[in-house]
């Protein structure tokens, strides 16, 4: 069972590992972006504690079949607990209320050929460079070579003059590359716009082209800008102009001639042939009647309102002109093909390859990489925008590419996942070495051919919400989820961006799952201020869909999800729903759940750590864990801390208040189980549990309790002392439920 033989330090050390770098630990996940994937890892390690003798970590490593198991997740998202249930050989079934996730998941475990993708893709690719391949080929100005490979255009965003009508540049700054990953700093003359290579930031010298005074702040920030030519005060955005103007300034590219004895990046100035190929690719997109890119309107939303402060009205504004040539063109290719799998595959792909595609995406100055759209969780408009080469640059025979957000990326991350699938492997920790192991046996899928005879599993996928779920009683072996946390992503809003170029390409006509117009929906469990969405809804949602899982349930089965959050009171919904659906929390496990390098994170208060609450029918917990006092609440706090460091993770004081957040949730729930009122509005029941936590203390009294701890963490680089909680009774003694 979980509860007894989920091994917390060996699956936080590979969950942390898992997480700094996901797509080596599960390829998979590279078939389409979403967002705030759990480790793979963790939910292997929590089915096979549930299902598999032995010890976890032996059995980790080991091939299973559970091929009698049914399991399902109400809110499937990327897929990652049904895919670990797929790939250990269970029954699998998903709900989702977002025709992304649907998507996304149904690509993930669809058979694919992969040799007759890979025919496809490279089709596509020879015919893109044919039509669009000049367009992103530049001038070196080492060499004279006219074959670079452009890798990036940087752009910046220019203004019109209330006052003179003179348009000009915005510049939060000058820096173009940091010297971390190229031998010098790159900054660019605020006076001519000439690339200049210094040593020192805080010893500039002067413009090698015209000798101005280098800069490394900009005039423009604040949403104020004093205009060069009058020095009139301007201020942006301004959604009356319409979506932003930009003009190119810089461009980073490859010249495979020159690399081999070259230090550094390649940076330049854009030349005239530059500025002329980007001209002709504008008007070969006005002379084009598009069929497939959306001339959709962006709808009101937390997230999109930024969108229209900065004048973006439809969709297609968030793309230049070149970008929507070869997108179009793109698109066309793939309507070609008559296999529907492959069809599916290469419009999936070009789903994925849009966060790279389009006039939102920024240039990282340190990293001296393109950042994708979502890499913030968010739609962040800045003042210098980033077009990757829509091709995408192979780096010869190596299997690898330089630079990023092109064709040849996406499709690399799709072959390497959809092999994964065939063969998925562990990542085994030796010495400091990271081994490979091959699991053999075990694949993902809902058919494989290579065996004889073939096999197929049990995949059933659903594109609604899981409070409509109609699975008979008893019938599920376990319930293993990773559910939406309340107000932290708009999941629908974000995904609309991808799902109006996708329900045009792709092809299902079983589903309907692109019949809507967009992703969202009135019952999405979010909480939205546009949609008038708040904490008794999201509570009413999630208590629906446990009920309904709980219902489909075995006796005693568990009911496993992760959950995190910064405030308690995004809680309260997580201990109404296990209540309402008549089931106790038997165990509150910690686990990482987050890279705390990510961009939306570093930096924050926020959590690393997931919670993971175990909940059943009927089933006994250690009578130790069932305390009633601030101070030994913060004595399983501690012991928990002992374990997760114990797998190498570094805790903030962010993630001890999660980890004490989830022990208050789960001894509200054990002593609310015996009395509660189903029957309350859920703001009513919210109170109640409110209540019950303040009744053991709450998070400031247990935060004080754990001052020691506290006051110390920026220091800790080795695991804890351990603190002993005291035991009421024998190692064995246990409270039945």
């Amino acid at each position: 069972m979980i509860e007894k033989d989920f091994d917390i330090p060996f699956i936080s050390d590979l969950a942390l590992h898992e997480k700094r770098i996901q797509q080596n630990y599960r390829p998979i996940i590279a078939v389409h972006k979403w967002f705030a994937r759990r480790p793979g890892t963790l939910f292997r390690g929590l089915l096979l504690s549930e299902f598999a003798n032995g010890n976890l970590k032996d059995n980790f490593y080991k091939a299973h079949n559970l091929n009698k198991l049914k399991i399902a997740d109400p809110f499937m998202g990327g897929g990652s607990p049904l895919i670990e249930a797929n790939r250990l050989g269970c029954d699998i079934t998903g709900y989702d209320i977002n025709p992304m996730a649907y998507w996304i998941v149904r690509q993930e475990i669809a058979h694919l050929d992969l040799e007759a993708y890979r025919k496809a893709a490279v089709a596509l690719q020879e015919r893109l460079e044919k039509e669009v391949g000049s367009f992103y080929r530049t001038i070196c100005t080492e060499c004279g070579s006219p074959n670079a490979h452009v890798k990036y255009f940087i752009w910046v965003k220019t203004l019109k003059c209330d006052e003179c009508g003179m348009t000009y540049d915005l510049f939060p700054g000058y820096l173009l590359a940091g010297n971390q990953r190229h031998p010098k700093n790159v900054i660019i003359c605020s006076a001519c716009g000439e690339l200049n290579e210094v040593e020192d930031r805080k010893k500039l010298s002067c413009c090698h082209a015209c000798g101005e005074v280098l800069k490394i702040s900009g005039p423009d920030t604040r949403n104020h800008s004093e205009c060069p030519h009058c020095g009139e005060i301007n201020t942006y955005p301004k959604p009356s102009n319409g979506a932003p103007q930009h003009r190119m300034i810089a461009i980073e590219y490859h010249c495979p001639s020159c690399k081999p004895n070259h230090k550094g990046r390649f940076f330049k100035k854009p030349d005239r042939e530059d500025l002329e190929k980007y001209e002709i690719a504008s008007e070969a997109w006005r002379r084009l009647l598009p069929s497939f890119v959306p001339d959709d309107e962006i709808p009101p939303g937390d997230e999109t309102d930024r969108l229209h402060r900065w004048g973006y009205l439809r969709y297609r504004e968030m793309f230049n002109d070149r970008q929507l040539l070869g997108l179009e063109l793109s698109c066309r290719t793939i309507a070609g093909f008559k296999d529907e799998k492959i069809r599916n595959a290469l419009a999936t792909n070009l789903s994925d390859l849009l966060r790279y595609q389009n006039m939102l995406c920024r240039y990282d100055t340190m990293a001296l990489k393109s950042l994708d759209i979502f890499s913030i969780h968010g739609f962040p408009v800045g003042l210098m925008q980033c077009e990757s080469n829509l091709l995408g640059i192979s780096n010869g025979g190596k299997y690898s590419n330089i630079g990023s957000g092109g064709w040849s990326n996406i499709i690399l991350k799709y072959d390497r996942a959809k092999a994964y699938c065939d063969k998925p492997f562990e990542i085994r920790h030796q010495g400091g070495k990271k081994v490979q192991v091959e699991i053999r046996g075990e694949w993902i899928g809902e058919h494989r051919n290579t065996s004889i005879p073939p096999e197929d599993r049990n995949v059933t996928l659903h594109c609604c919400s899981s409070t409509f779920a109609d699975l008979p009683p008893g019938s599920l072996d376990a319930v293993i989820t990773d559910p939406p946390y309340f107000a932290n992503v708009q999941y629908a809003e974000l995904m609309d961006f991808c799902y109006v170029w996708l329900r045009r390409l792709a092809i299902d006509d079983a589903s309907g799952v692109f019949d809507k117009h967009s992703t969202r929906d009135e019952n999405e469990l979010t909480g939205n201020i546009t949609m008038e969405r708040g904490l008794s809804h999201f509570t009413e949602g999630l208590a629906a869909a446990f009920v309904k899982m709980a219902h489909a349930l075995k006796e005693g089965a568990p009911l496993a999800f992760t959950y995190h959050h910064n405030k308690i009171e995004a809680y309260l919904p997580v201990a109404v729903a296990v209540l309402d659906a008549g089931l106790t929390c038997s165990a509150s496990i910690p686990c990482p759940a987050e890279m705390g390098a990510s961009i939306h994170i570093n930096g924050t208060g926020s959590s690393i750590i997931d919670t993971v609450f175990v909940c059943r029918s009927t089933g006994s917990v250690p009578r130790r864990t069932i305390v009633s006092k601030p101070e030994e609440i913060a004595g399983l706090v501690k012991e928990d801390l002992y374990s997760i460091r114990k797998g190498n993770v570094n805790l903030t004081h962010g993630d001890i208040r999660c980890i004490a957040y989830g022990h208050l949730v789960r001894l509200a729930v054990w002593n609310l189980r015996k009395n509660w009122n189903v029957g309350l509005l859920a703001s009513e029941k919210m109170k109640v549990v409110t209540q019950a936590i303040d009744k053991l203390g709450g998070w400031p009294i247990v935060e004080r309790l754990l001052s020691d701890v506290l006051s110390n963490i920026p220091r800790y680089q080795s695991s804890i002392a351990r603190e002993e909680q005291e035991h009421y009774g024998g190692k064995e003694d246990e409270i039945s439920f």
